[in-house]
């Protein structure tokens, strides 16, 4: 009797516990992530972007429906990330859409529309409807023609291979959302490009890019854009259709525009001031010498706290007409001493690395050419294991002709983004490129190998970041022009350095300008794209976006041909383990009851 009155009484606390705890959490509402990676925590930058949202936000997300596995655990991610978002604003709403019924639908409705446009345009020609029903006839075909043209040309199917029981096939999925924010809408892409690589690889990736894709989308919607950036032109700097692909990106996030220093000789004090109105200059390949004039507009841009990207060649290749050759020489635009002063050198040499990219040459004469791949130690690939977060989980940056950076010692800050490896070797200019027939028998740069005591020259900079306050170039120097308020010190800034200029140019495919950093020669995606894109956000403050891009989630993925080979012993270690402990645990209970009450 005393033990039915011990349970009773311990059963009566528990419950009333219970009750306690379920009208706290009422009350108190609290969330615990306990994985490694933080997944679940929502970075500040996230959070920073939703509080400036002042109306509601609403997501499409078209993961909904019957996916291969891969794509179950990216549809689960981004459930639970939305979740996340609605804990942080309660405004946005989302709802899981099958994304093949949705685009068939809406090219039914369109495709309606238009039908119904085509019989109402004759009708009101015959005049039997009235100009009224006519414009709501167009009205309702225009807007379904941009409904469906957004879909169509931002949503796309991605196929992809499922590999499953062994065996191989091919699914067509819409990883993508659109968000809407009061009249405006972004398309959100789920699924990472990244060519070559495999269906789980591009899963992991797109796991760890989740989180950035939709802040990067509410970002473009809450927040308008505000800082400016001047493309210089005027110097030779590249052509915009090699900066297609990454000048488009930045317009997703800053208002751009074209900026000639060619009005300094005639109003130099007028084109500073509108300069200052920019809040980043870049300057992509120049090979036309700078006047005195137009540097110290530049210096004065600096002093004035602008921030700067430069992305230089100190070499120029040249073929020569007569012998065929083809030689690589230093360049000079007259920008040497004033980065100099700042802190930085661009040396006149080039950097021939063991790391990098290969090349693709043809052997052979007519029909019996050859295409190969050779390694080419003039395009060094450099993934620095700098932590900055303008190269933390960075791709393999691919440069070409590239020269040695060497930091000066000043007042400047000076950190080196990315850098050849140790396997390096310097050398001097002029400098012949031989491209003989014979490959690859007389081909030096290719068949070089690797000697340790030729490449020891170490790791070479090849992208600097500065940061501080400058000193001016033309303190206590004779100045071209003068200034009421010239400054002899800038105030907190900062300059990125690059000595190559080609890292940002994009190759082509029939004229159309390709992705930025991919080498259509052998199909290879580098990561000048998003290293370019983390530099500009990070001299511009942006730097939420970038800790976003490149946080790391670790994502563990089954072996598909292991988990094939051991589908059977898998299957009955999860099912009938658990039954043979079940039953085990049952004939040791009825045992020790028995036991129990055999003298009662």
């Amino acid at each position: 009797m005393k033990e039915n009155l011990s349970h009773i009484k311990t059963l009566f606390f528990v419950v009333i516990g219970l009750i306690l705890l379920n009208v706290i959490s009422a009350y108190v509402y609290e969330r615990f992530d306990l994985t490694q990676d933080k997944r679940y925590t929502i970075s500040e930058a996230s959070i920073n972007t939703l509080a400036a949202a002042k109306a509601p936000i609403y997501v499409d997300v078209f993961l909904e429906g019957d996916f291969p596995p891969e794509f179950k655990r990216l549809q689960e991610e981004t459930r639970q990330l939305l979740d996340e978002f609605n804990d942080e604003y309660e405004e946005l709403q989302y709802e899981f859409i099958n994304g093949n019924q949705y685009m068939q639908e809406a090219e039914a409705t369109f495709n309606a529309a238009a039908q119904r446009y085509n019989e109402g345009k004759k009708l009101f020609q015959s005049q039997q409807i009235t100009e009224k029903e006519w414009q709501n006839i167009v009205e309702i075909y225009n807007r379904e023609g941009r409904n469906f043209s957004f879909l169509n040309e931002g949503v796309k199917g991605a196929q992809v291979q499922v590999r499953e029981n062994g065996k191989v096939s091919t699914a067509v999925i819409y990883p993508w959302a659109v968000a809407y924010y009061n009249d405006r809408s972004v398309v959100i892409p789920l699924l990472k490009n990244q060519l070559g690589a495999t269906t789980q690889e591009r899963v992991n990736s797109s796991l760890q890019n989740l989180e950035y894709a939709f802040t990067d989308g509410f970002n473009k919607l809450v927040n308008p854009k505000s800082k400016r950036v001047a493309i210089l032109k005027g110097n030779g700097e590249l052509e915009d259709r090699y900066l297609a692909d990454f000048l488009k990106t930045l317009r997703d996030y800053y208002n751009l525009a074209p900026f000639t220093l060619d009005s300094v000789a005639a109003n130099p004090k007028r084109t500073l001031e509108q300069l200052n109105t920019f809040d980043l200059v870049i300057a992509a390949k120049p090979t036309e010498a700078f006047t005195d004039a137009e540097k110290y507009v530049l210096d004065q841009y600096i002093m004035n706290g602008g921030a700067s990207l430069w992305l230089m060649d100190a070499t120029q290749q040249q073929r020569d007409s007569v012998s065929g050759r083809t030689y690589i020489f230093p360049k000079d635009i007259n920008l040497g001493d004033q980065f100099f002063k700042y802190g930085v050198r661009i040396n006149p040499n080039l950097i021939k690395d063991l790391y990098s990219a290969p090349i693709v040459l043809a052997t052979g004469s007519e029909n019996e050419s050859q295409y190969n791949q050779y390694p080419w130690f003039l395009s060094p690939l450099s993934s620095s294991a700098n932590n900055h977060p303008i190269v933390t989980n960075l791709e393999g940056v691919k440069f070409e002709n590239v020269s040695g950076i060497d930091t000066l010692p000043n007042q400047v800050k000076k950190t080196v983004l990315l850098s050849s490896s140790p396997i390096t070797k310097l050398v001097g200019l002029p400098y012949e490129v031989d491209f003989e027939k014979e490959i690859p028998k007389n081909l030096k740069i290719v068949n070089e190998g690797p000697n340790p005591e030729e490449y020891a020259a170490g790791e070479v900079p090849m992208a600097v970041l500065l940061e501080g306050k400058f000193p001016s170039f033309f303190a206590n120097r004779v100045t071209p022009f003068q200034l009421s308020e010239a400054k002899k010190e800038s105030i907190p800034t900062k300059m990125v350095v690059i000595s190559d200029g080609d890292v940002i140019a994009n190759q082509f495919d029939k004229n159309r300008p390709l992705e930025l950093g991919f080498d259509k020669s052998v199909n290879v995606l580098y990561g000048n794209k998003e290293f370019l894109l983390n530099t500009v956000n990070y001299l511009l403050d942006d730097t939420g976006l970038i800790n976003i891009r490149t946080k790391e989630i670790a994502v563990p993925f089954l072996d598909p041909e292991k988990s094939s080979e051991k589908r059977t012993q898998w299957q009955l270690l999860s099912i009938g383990l658990p039954l043979v402990i079940l039953a085990l645990f049952g004939i040791i209970f009825s045992y020790f009851r028995r036991k129990k009450y055999r003298g009662v």
